[in-house]
């Protein structure tokens, strides 16, 4: 998410991007006084703990990045007034029924990962001042680790793929994530207007909504369409139950676009539209 949103936010002004050097999430007292030495005029959050099976056995970890940090955040931009714009997930809900959830249902996680990143939301909706959680899901990019790039690497490497079907979502380029932040920052009202406007929280993902064994098989397929060389040959369906894992998902992690579309005034793209550019970007890069 920070590759992609540096180029987009950079046309809108002086972008600090702050590593860990600069600002170490796991040491969040530390984190008002490293603000008080860059002063923004905006803070923008895409960094998170996203292990979310080593997070079943690293707790302290996980709250201290998602719920500790981003609290401390919010502090120092409600004293300075200024926005904050942090990210969230679709994991925050238990994944029940087959609707899209919308921003006013009741969050339920299933996971240590899921229930740190409700606690980073709850903290800072408590703190107050000027903010815009965005709940997405399914984030991926042509580089860093992430399901587009584990199926472009596992296809070169075996004939057959064995991929989850009964999880439902919208895979969500990082690209349109930050497309759509910078259109808030262009937004001609400004952007303390568009975070006034979502009323605190937005769902913001790709619309439509797909499995992973779809996703996958749109990749694959995306990626042979332009002439790249792969070894698999069958893409296999399988239940959550035939692959275990130490941290719970939601099957069902459609998110309501209603909101975002009222606020932005624009539907976000499709998430096939999102996968075809990526595969487009990676294909002309020659990974």
């Amino acid at each position: 998410m920070g590759s992609a949103l540096l180029p987009r936010l950079s046309a809108f002004g002086a972008v600090i991007a702050a590593d860990r050097q600069v600002i170490d999430l796991s040491r969040p007292g530390d984190i008002g006084a490293r603000l008080d030495e860059v002063a923004p005029d905006v803070i923008v959050n895409p960094a998170a703990y996203t292990a979310v099976d080593k997070a079943e056995d690293d707790r302290e970890a996980a709250f201290l990045v998602n719920e500790s940090a981003p609290r401390a955040m919010a502090r120092w931009a409600a004293d300075a007034n200024i926005p904050l714009i942090h990210f969230s997930t679709d994991y925050v809900f238990d994944g029940s029924g087959t609707t899209p959830w919308k921003e006013t249902d009741t969050p339920s996680p299933l996971s240590v990962y899921g229930a740190s990143k409700l606690a980073g939301e709850l903290a800072i909706q408590e703190v107050g001042g000027p903010h815009l959680i965005a709940r997405t899901s399914w984030v991926y990019a042509p580089s860093g680790a992430n399901f587009f790039r584990t199926i472009m690497r596992l296809a070169r490497e075996r004939e057959e793929l064995r991929i989850v079907a009964d999880q439902h979502g919208a895979p969500t380029s990082a690209a349109i994530i930050s497309d759509t932040i910078a259109a808030m920052f262009a937004d001609r009202r400004g952007l303390s207007d568009v975070v006034a406007r979502a009323g605190g929280l937005l769902h913001l993902t790709a619309s439509g909504s797909t499995n992973w064994h779809g996703f996958a098989s749109a990749i694959v397929d995306g990626l042979r369409s332009r002439g790249m060389t792969l070894k698999a040959d069958k893409i296999t369906p399988i239940a959550t139950s035939d692959y275990p894992v130490k941290a719970q998902r939601p099957l069902n992690s459609r998110l309501d676009l209603a909101k975002l579309s009222r606020v932005m005034a624009r539907p976000t793209p499709h998430w096939l539209d999102g996968l075809k550019a990526t595969i487009d970007e990676t294909a002309a890069a020659g990974q």
